[in-house]
C-alpha cells in the first residue's frame, strides 16, 4: 500500500520549538550588546545582572540559568542556515517554564531524568559542546539544571529531545 506509515517514527522537531504550550511561560529580553556569540534557538540562556540574556557558556551556573531560547515570534530568515538565532542587541524569546525541544549532545535521556549543561570541554567526551545539553553528568565539566527534566526517553536521529522546565529559575 503506497504511503503506508504505521511503525515509522517522525523526528521530534527543531531545537527551540515549544513542544507543549499549555504551561509555557516565555519572556523577552535583549541579548547583551557586548556579547560576541549569537543565541541559537534551543540554547540554554543565562540572565545577566543588567536584565539581558546571554548564551550559557563556561561561566554559566545553576543559579544564573534562566531558560531556553525559543522560536516564538522570530523565525529563521536564512533557509540555508542550519539553525535560527538571536544576535547581540536583539530581543530574545526564552521559555522559562514549559516544554521545549533541544539538542542532547551526550547520553540518552530518560523520562524525568536530570538535565545537564556542559561548562568545560573534556577530551574524553568528544560530543560534549560547552553550553550544550546532556543527559549524563561529567563531574565539574557539567552543571545540573535546577527544575529541568527530560520529558521522555525519546531522542531522534538528529539528537533532538524534549525537556521540561518545571519551575522559573530567574523570573
Amino acid at each position: 500500500m503506497p504511503g503506508f506509515a504505521v511503525g515509522k517514527a517522525l523526528n521530534l522537531g527543531y531545537p527551540g520549538s515549544v513542544s507543549r504550550s499549555a504551561d509555557a511561560i516565555i519572556t523577552n529580553r535583549l541579548v547583551r550588546e557586548t556579547d560576541t556569540e549569537n543565541i541559537n534557538f534551543g540554547d540554554a540562556v543565562v540572565l545577566n545582572s543588567d536584565n539581558t540574556y546571554s548564551k550559557f557558556g563556561a561561566g554559566g551556573t545553576a543559579a544564573t540559568f534562566a531558560g531556553i531560547a525559543v522560536r516564538e515570534v522570530k523565525q529563521s530568515t536564512d533557509y540555508f542556515a542550519a539553525q535560527g538565532f538571536y544576535r547581540p542587541g536583539e530581543p530574545c524569546d526564552v521559555i522559562v517554564r514549559g516544554s521545549v525541544t533541544v539538542f542532547c549532545n551526550v547520553g540518552t535521556p530518560t523520562a524525568g531524568g536530570d538535565v545537564y549543561v556542559r561548562v568545560a570541554e573534556n577530551p574524553a567526551v568528544p560530543d560534549g559542546v560547552v553550553g550544550g545539553f546532556e543527559a549524563a553528568a561529567d563531574g565539574a565539566n557539567t552543571v545540573k539544571l535546577p527544575g529541568v527534566k527530560w520529558k521522555t526517553d525519546k531522542i531522534d536521529a538528529n539528537k533532538v529531545a524534549e525537556v521540561t522546565i518545571l519551575q522559573r529559575n530567574n523570573p
